[in-house]
């Protein structure tokens, strides 16, 4: 039986972000199925990684590697390093790629791209910056066009996925009762559109007293929540003392009631899926998303129904009656590349949460819908995926 390949992840592993998670499922997937042998190239941080005993256990192998790769290469510290096997590296704006441990540079044989970009600028110097890879894996159609539009070869879309042990339809607990629950999730900035987001629901909130805002705000580099206040029609951001984003006094400051908001901060990737199906709507009116929006997908995936701005990488989640799409996308103005973005109406926000609220059967049938098309994103899927674009180039 022949050796599985080995392959680099050059990104952190973590249970608390998009890049963590995709990394982590990409090496508990190639784990399970033998298909490649990931080792990561950053130090795992374990407290930042949430497992369950049987998980920790069957991955211990990939943490000795891991550990063992990060002390092989430290001695080269802000080189570049040619390894023998592939090496994903993680692509953002303008094609700026993903280092290893004490800021060690991994070229691969090959080297992968594994893109996710807002920024719809790439320059010469974002060309050359794809020039080392022999593929590039486009984590949303979006992205392969805006790739593909700057002159880069070489891409396929291959979008993430979902846990679908952990998020699918199920009974609520009923923590909630007779509240009419609206989630909002994603690390709280401008690209988000949690500004959006508090003014749809505050709109709302005035003619249903029964109405809660459930939020999962967080943010690991906190001053980039100011980027809300370019929105005139909201608040100034707070800040707890930690220096932590606080989404409920900033929901405060916006004229909601304490008894109207709850925010529950930092949650493991894995724990969101029993929040999920507490909810009655997911609301995600993004300016611009790279991916398809993990929080959107696994709401999806649960069964609750989603509205969805209808741009970027909400594109390819948005179909015939398994989301409500926002389609009035004004354009957005920003210091950088925003082709692709879009300004959700507030107005169509608050048309969307009361049509839900006002047809609940429709609501259901929405959220079934959804749950059937995310079942079949998973991430084993994703894993799959990525591995045929590696396997490709070698």
């Amino acid at each position: 039986m022949p050796t599985a390949q080995p392959a680099v992840i050059q990104w952190g592993l973590s249970s608390y972000s998009g890049w963590g998670v995709n990394g982590l499922q990409l090496a508990l997937s190639w784990t399970r199925s033998g298909r490649l042998v990931p080792v990561c190239s950053l130090p795992l941080r374990l407290e930042d990684i949430a497992l369950s005993p049987l998980e920790w256990r069957r991955m211990a192998g990939f943490v000795r590697e891991s550990e063992a790769l990060c002390r092989q290469i430290a001695p080269h510290a802000g080189q570049e390093i040619g390894v023998s096997v592939p090496v994903l590296r993680g692509l953002g704006n303008n094609l700026v790629g993903s280092r290893s441990a004490e800021g060690v540079t991994l070229k691969g044989q090959p080297t992968v791209g594994v893109c996710y970009l807002e920024d719809s600028v790439i320059d010469a110097e974002g060309r050359a910056r794809a020039e080392p890879c022999a593929a590039i894996v486009a984590g949303s159609s979006f992205v392969e066009r805006v790739l593909t539009s700057a002159g880069i070869g070489r891409v396929q879309t291959v979008l993430q996925g979902v846990d679908p042990t952990h998020f699918h339809p199920a009974p609520k607990v009923g923590w909630f009762k007779d509240r009419f629950v609206v989630f909002s999730g994603g690390k709280p900035e401008f690209r988000k559109g949690q500004d959006l987001a508090l003014l749809g629901f505050r709109a709302f909130a005035e003619r249903h007293p029964e109405a809660l805002l459930l939020t999962a705000w967080h943010n690991p580099w906190p001053e980039s929540a100011r980027s809300l206040e370019a929105n005139p029609a909201v608040a100034p951001v707070r800040f707890h003392e930690n220096g932590q984003f606080d989404g409920a006094g900033w929901a405060a400051a916006n004229g909601l009631r304490a008894d109207q908001v709850m925010d529950l901060g930092p949650v493991p990737n894995a724990d969101m899926a029993r929040i999920l199906r507490e909810v009655d709507v997911g609301l995600f009116p993004n300016r611009g998303e790279g991916g398809t929006n993990l929080v959107a997908m696994e709401c999806m995936a649960c069964g609750v129904p989603a509205i969805l701005s209808a741009n970027t990488g909400h594109l390819d989640l948005i179909g015939a009656d398994r989301c409500v799409p926002l389609t009035r996308q004004g354009a957005v103005t920003t210091s950088f590349g925003t082709d692709g973005w879009g300004e959700s109406d507030v107005e169509e926000i608050v048309a969307a949460l009361e049509g839900l609220w006002t047809d609940r059967a429709r609501a259901a049938a929405i959220g079934r819908a959804g749950a059937a098309f995310l079942a079949e994103l998973t991430w084993d899927r994703y894993a799959d995926g990525v591995a045929d674009v590696v396997e490709s180039v070698l």
